[in-house]
């Protein structure tokens, strides 16, 4: 890619790919727990998860390098469903809704300070 009459450069480092694929994986959850939430009156429709822990080690073991997989969401066990076979809780969704969004804050938080230190290292070897 070209700006401004030079190649633009993309740093990575092993710490900001990790970061991606969190970031990548804590939006799968969010998209999925609104999902989730979108159906709370389809009758006969089961939450849907995943083990978030389990799912980033995985990610975190691949070997792909064309990028993360999509999580394997699955039905969730364990929750009561009503009369109509529906079993999304609305107070488990703004939970995970919540958890989720504070991963993707910490995620993006560390994420700029590992930029930020790249940075520094790059500027500090211009000198």
């Amino acid at each position: 890619m070209r700006r401004g009459g030079g190649l633009a450069m993309q740093v990575t480092t092993p710490l900001s790919d990790a970061l991606t694929r969190y970031l990548d994986l804590t939006t799968e959850q969010m998209k999925l727990t609104a999902e989730n939430m979108a159906n709370v009156d389809t009758p006969g429709y089961k939450t849907k998860g995943f083990d978030f822990g389990q799912e980033f080690l995985k990610q975190m073991s691949s070997t792909d390098t064309a990028g993360p997989a999509e999580a394997q969401a699955q039905t969730v066990d364990g929750l009561v469903a009503r009369p109509d076979g529906n079993n999304v809780s609305m107070d488990r969704e703004g939970v995970q809704l919540a958890k989720a969004q504070l991963q993707f804050k910490l995620g993006v938080q560390l994420l700029k300070n590992e930029y930020s230190s790249v940075m520094s290292a790059i500027h500090a070897e211009a000198k």
